[in-house]
């Protein structure tokens, strides 16, 4: 039987371990662009969630809290990634339950992400959560090698 563990991920060091999950989304991201991005990430509340399985990391993803105008507080889920060995094992919802329960105690009027229009196992995934489209995410590309992905 394996054992999982859900673990928040706060630090700096905490986050950088678990660079080879991170790479199952973004394969080329350097230990120093993720470790740059991060330093600018902490100070606006981001986290991450993390599934361990027998102390590997299988499951992560990134949130944080902010506030806007038309939905007030909210939890923002960022960099959701499972272990492409470790997919259909409950671990997404193991992760979104989790995020459901941090967005409840934030005192959240809701949680949202965004998925690439491309990404249809996402879309399912997220659909079978309860989530929904309320709109449209538009990008104008400034600078394209900038971007990770």
């Amino acid at each position: 039987m394996n054992h999982q563990l859900i673990k928040e991920l706060t630090t700096i060091p905490e986050m950088l371990a678990q660079i080879g999950t991170i790479r199952f989304l973004y394969p080329n991201i350097t230990l120093e662009k993720y470790e740059s991005f991060l330093l600018e990430m902490l100070p606006h509340n981001y986290t991450q969630i993390a599934v361990f399985e027998n102390d590997i990391c299988v499951g992560l993803t990134g949130c944080w809290s902010a506030t806007k105008l038309w939905t007030g507080r909210y939890l923002e889920i960022d960099n959701f990634v499972v272990n492409p060995d470790h997919r259909s094992k409950g671990i997404g919802k193991l992760l979104t339950d989790y995020i459901e329960k941090k967005a409840m105690e934030l005192n959240c009027s809701s949680i949202v992400l965004d998925a690439f229009t491309g990404n249809f196992g996402a879309h399912r995934f997220y659909y079978n959560q309860g989530y929904a489209p309320r709109g449209f995410h538009f990008v104008k590309i400034l600078d394209e090698k900038k971007m990770t992905v």
